[in-house]
């Protein structure tokens, strides 16, 4: 040992307190942060007086007490540490005012997992007192609640001014269901004043001419009529509704029947009348189309443009769908969502297929689709297709023509395909006799015109 290694040795061995042996120096540390370091890695299972993991077990067991799923709680403790520097007493405070708002297990798991925060009892604690005002014959729904609890603590919202706003809905007489369904979907709302709604309200009331039970079906079912700067889309949404030639009584009665039309975009109705004015196609389907008047054809085009986006396919080529099958438009939205999901899930075609074969949205599903993927199914399944038939070959021949191609080869066919199958009773368009109505009567001929008849024969003999 060398003269200075001796003299450290000795000098560290002075202060007993602080010696930690280190082994990859072969000697004693007396550095106060490296022996602080050097212990916590040394020793993991010596934490901190203050440290979170001293309350893991702890927090969960008080979670479990409240039933929160115990495989669930290694991941959520993981995600959510600061849950571990918080008091038991004051998680344990936090949770009885949630079963206090609400005495369900499901709504305590559910508030929780999408808000964590409200187990900080400084958070929640001003809702101690649950939600007054709306106790008396009000009931609002575990999602409502939880929706509501959420904005107040992401926000920090002061709980009178959220209180306000939730009364003055009552004060409006908007019902449970439709109160419900506002803080549902639109929960921002309780960041709104009361004089803010009531503006909504008398704006509503004054421009389309509705009271108060009609505003409150309009609200269950366009909440974001309450929605922020919504008076301004809808002053520029009357305009346009005006300079199409639609005057307030038609406006009011398309309201009533859907108040999803508030949802519309400035110009959006405009560009569906016009696609509808250039249609070329039979003049029934045009008079189909404009049955309950060009407001409703408009938006009923705007409908099914959405269907379309919403699966993939832009707005320029949503249109000209429409344009060239204008039977789409006479179908259920339902309709042709049943449709989309069966080419894609069952047929396995990829949606841009829509836009180069429209024709298959615009025919029966159950009498046309259906009949034919089953008979072309049958016959890749036992290698009788030459070619693959792609939707184009499988939509566009006529019904005879398919028959002839696919059907009549295979008998076992006719039973899949069940038009024009031998066994198959075709019914008549009419009634039995009915021919006879159309058959024009038999005139009995008399002895002057057989005399008139025969001398006619004879002149041009």
């Amino acid at each position: 040992m060398t003269i200075r290694k001796a003299r450290f040795f000795f000098t560290s061995f002075s202060t007993p307190s602080t010696l930690i042996p280190n082994p990859s120096l072969r000697y004693f540390c007396t550095n106060t942060t490296a022996v602080k370091r050097i212990s916590q890695v040394q020793y993991p299972l010596q934490f901190l007086e203050k440290s979170p993991q001293r309350n893991l077990i702890a927090v969960s067991s008080l979670l479990k007490k409240y039933g929160f799923p115990a495989p669930e709680l290694p991941k959520f403790l993981e995600k959510n540490r600061r849950l571990l520097n918080l008091d038991l007493v004051k998680i344990e405070k936090s949770l009885k005012i949630l079963l206090s708002l609400k005495p369900s297990q499901e709504f305590l798991v559910s508030v929780i997992n999408s808000c964590p925060r409200v187990l900080e009892y400084d958070a929640i604690r001003k809702w101690e007192g649950g939600i007054r005002g709306l106790e008396e014959g009000s009931i609002l729904s575990s999602l409502a609640i939880r929706n509501i609890l959420e904005v107040s603590v992401k926000f920090e919202l002061d709980y009178d001014c959220v209180l306000g706003s939730l009364k003055c809905l009552k004060d409006l007489r908007v019902s449970d269901i439709t109160l419900n369904k506002v803080l549902e979907t639109h929960p921002m709302v309780t960041m709104m004043c009361a004089d803010k709604i009531h503006d909504s309200f008398e704006f509503v009331v004054d421009a389309f001419g509705v009271g108060n039970v009609e505003f409150d079906r309009i609200l269950r079912v366009y909440p974001g009529v309450l929605a922020f700067g919504s008076q301004n889309k809808f002053k520029r949404l009357l305009g346009e509704f005006k300079v199409l030639g639609f005057n307030k009584d038609v406006i009011k009665k398309q309201l009533l029947r859907d108040p999803r039309i508030l949802a519309l975009e400035v110009g959006e109705l405009s560009r569906c009348l016009e696609l509808l004015k250039s249609l070329k196609c039979r003049e029934s389907i045009k008079k189909d189309i404009f049955q309950d008047g060009a407001f409703k054809a408009g938006y009923e085009v705007k409908l099914r443009v959405d269907c379309l986006r919403n699966h993939g396919i832009t707005l320029r080529d949503a249109y000209g769908v429409l344009w060239k099958e204008p039977r789409v438009i006479l179908y259920h939205v339902e309709d042709v969502e049943k449709k989309i999901e069966f080419l894609l899930h069952v047929m396995k075609i990829d949606i841009p297929c829509l836009v180069e074969v429209p024709e298959y949205l615009g025919v029966n599903f159950e009498k046309h689709i259906l009949p034919r993927f089953k008979v072309i199914d049958h016959l890749r399944s036992i290698g009788g297709l030459g070619d693959e038939v792609g939707l184009r070959e499988l939509i566009k021949p006529s019904r005879m023509k398919f028959y002839n191609l696919y059907v009549k080869p295979y008998p076992e066919c006719e039973a899949i395909y069940g038009r024009f199958a031998r066994n198959t009773e075709v019914r008549s368009q009419h009634p039995v006799g009915m021919w006879k109505l159309f058959k024009p009567p038999n005139n009995p001929k008399s002895r002057e015109d057989i005399m008139n008849i025969k001398s006619y024969m004879d002149s041009l003999a």
